[in-house]
């Protein structure tokens, strides 16, 4: 029999973003609240003290912050015809481990979305006509609008620290910025990032084709800066050890150096590692959660009873213990019906790569989140009809990835190792960059995640299954960008130019890394036969289970999506504070 801990207010699963934002906002209400987080402490000091954590060896290539597939897996297939089969070495997709989570090892790119991408299928529709959208492809309007949601983008900007130059400030364009944006109501807390070489040389290629280069919105600070929670971040110094790392110098925005050192001297609040939540425990009437239960580091089970659950895990995680739960009827692909684990989405990637002989771009300087960004074929610019595909893109170049194993770039054709290996290594190290299309990803009827019934993980648990493939429109999509892409490229006259995009007949493969852009699974909407939660991130069949991060996406934005997963967690916040807790009940 599982050990019971004494009730408490509310129960948090996961210490990434997501819960330390609704940790340091409900402690603020006064409530008693106490996170889960399955994996280890984690902390500027020790865990990410010079010259330790800058092993590219440890972290960089064999994942040292990233979670271990014995420990925590999924099953993965490409169609309904597949057998699902473990994923048994990370590749595609890097989740985080430890207090801080993903947003611990994050390069930093801090988008919003456009104001168009928050109700996608209602202006595809009106702009275009619903007969251009794909039989199988099952994009919906995310429930809530930019304008709603642009104080809490402000918030998050705000408490993350985020470096960028605003392109419209409330209706009015901003010279130097972004005029495709939606409007801000005010510019970012600090001034871009200083950029290098190969930024400022696709920059100027850019503005001498007419297009619109803006510096790319970075959570690497700019400047010493204290957020509103009081803490502080140094300047950042260009190690380019941002991408797998945590950062040694205060510099980049995660939940350490922004909210946990507040949030723990809090009173009312308390964490605990090494806590596996196994399942949400629902009432007998399956309307309300009583609690959870988790697997402590002692391995003994604990029953946590809760008057609020607030699932802050990754996306994949958030979603596997709602099917575990039984928190919203399950998804069938064969009928559409149901919800919890509809809209899984990833991200569609590609880039050119251009050698110059007589160019050194001093690759071992970078940020996160250095570069310039062009937002020319972004959804808002692209008539979908005419180009026969529904998406878009931004197009950026920028050193952010300073480390060395992972910094040599070679033209292809070279061997892979011996003198050969050398000999080109000493020719183009340093003399090379690249321009890079990080696109969206729509949804489908057959990229789902369920439970799969033949695996089990070591509680005897199912493991998830990801049914996920490429499909036409993003393929699509994705080459139209690489002839944007060579047209730039070819402006610059490199020596030598290489593309790597996706074409037709692409099937996934999870050995490379792309992103760990992973949306959808527990999707937000109006309507409750076709999302999983409400517009508050709120379960349509548990109201006091809130379910927050990227699991909400309907489909994925063209954009990295930790901007918006921290303006979701303040919208959602606000709403329990203001209108759940005073009557708890169904919001919607």
């Amino acid at each position: 029999m599982a050990r019971q801990e004494k009730k408490r207010d509310v129960v948090i699963v996961g210490l990434g973003w997501t819960g330390s934002i609704l940790g340091m906002e409900l402690c603020n209400e006064g409530l008693d609240v106490l996170a889960l987080e399955r994996g280890e402490d984690r902390d500027t000091v020790p865990d990410w003290k010079y010259p330790n954590v800058a092993d590219e060896l440890k972290y960089g290539v064999r994942y040292g912050f990233m979670q271990k597939p014995r420990n925590s897996t999924l099953t993965i297939r490409r169609d309904l015809s597949e057998t699902a089969l473990p994923y048994r070495h990370l590749g595609s997709f890097l989740p985080g481990d430890g207090v801080g989570g993903a947003g611990m090892h994050w390069n930093g790119h801090t988008f919003r979305p456009m104001a168009e991408e928050l109700e996608l299928r209602s202006y595809v529709e009106r702009n275009f006509g619903a007969d251009i959208i794909p039989d199988d492809m099952t994009i919906q309007d995310w429930g809530v609008n930019y304008a709603e949601l642009e104080p809490y983008f402000d918030r998050f900007e705000k408490i993350a620290g985020i470096s960028g130059k605003a392109g419209n400030l409330n209706g009015e364009t901003v010279e130097g910025g972004n005029p495709f944006e939606a409007p801000r109501s005010s510019d970012y807390p600090m001034p871009p990032l200083d950029q290098t070489v190969d930024s400022n040389k696709f920059a100027d290629a850019a503005r001498k084709m007419g297009y619109h280069p803006y510096p790319r919105p970075a959570a690497n600070a700019s400047r010493a800066y204290t957020n509103p929670y009081g803490m502080q971040l140094g300047p950042c110094n260009f190690c380019g050890f941002c991408e797998r790392y945590g950062c040694l110098n205060y510099s980049k925005s995660s939940p350490q150096t922004c909210i946990l050192d507040a949030l723990k001297r809090k009173p009312n609040f308390e964490y605990r590692t090494n806590a596996e939540v196994l399942k949400v425990e629902l009432a007998s009437d399956g309307k309300t959660a009583k609690g959870v239960t988790y697997v402590d580091a002692n391995g003994e089970e604990v029953f946590q009873p809760a008057d609020l659950v607030i699932l802050a895990a990754y996306q994949l995680h958030n979603v596997h213990l709602m099917l575990l739960s039984g928190i919203g009827q399950p998804y069938n692909p064969r009928t559409g019906e149901g919800v919890t684990g509809k809209n899984y989405a990833y991200q569609t990637n590609g880039g050119t790569a251009l050698f110059f002989k007589d160019i050194d771009f001093n690759p071992f300087v970078g940020a996160g989140s250095n570069g310039h960004v062009i937002d020319d074929f972004a959804i808002n610019q692209i008539d979908f009809a005419a180009e026969g595909f529904i998406g878009g893109s931004y197009i950026s170049s920028g050193t952010f990835n300073g480390q060395p194993i992972r910094s040599m770039r070679l033209p292809a054709g070279t061997p892979k190792w011996g003198a050969g290996w050398k000999s080109a290594i000493k020719e183009w190290y340093g003399h090379s960059m690249s321009i890079g299309s990080h696109g969206s990803n729509m949804s489908y009827q057959s990229n789902y995640l369920d439970l799969d019934p033949t695996y089990k993980d070591k509680h005897g648990r199912p493991l998830m299954r990801m049914t996920f493939n490429w499909k036409d429109n993003d393929i699509r999509m994705t080459q139209f960008m690489k002839g944007r892409i060579e047209e730039l490229a070819k402006s610059m006259n490199p020596d030598i130019m290489q593309s790597g995009y996706k074409s037709k007949g692409a099937m996934y493969d999870v050995r490379p890394y792309q992103t760990t852009h992973n949306v959808g699974g527990a999707i937000m909407g109006s309507e409750p036969n076709k999302s999983a939660l409400n517009r508050y991130l709120q379960s349509w069949d548990v109201h006091n289970v809130f379910v927050m991060g990227a699991s909400a996406f309907p489909q994925n934005i063209q954009y990295n999506p930790t901007g918006t997963v921290g303006a979701l967690a303040y919208w959602a916040v606000d709403a329990i504070r203001k209108d759940y807790l005073p009557n708890p009940r169904p919001l919607v």
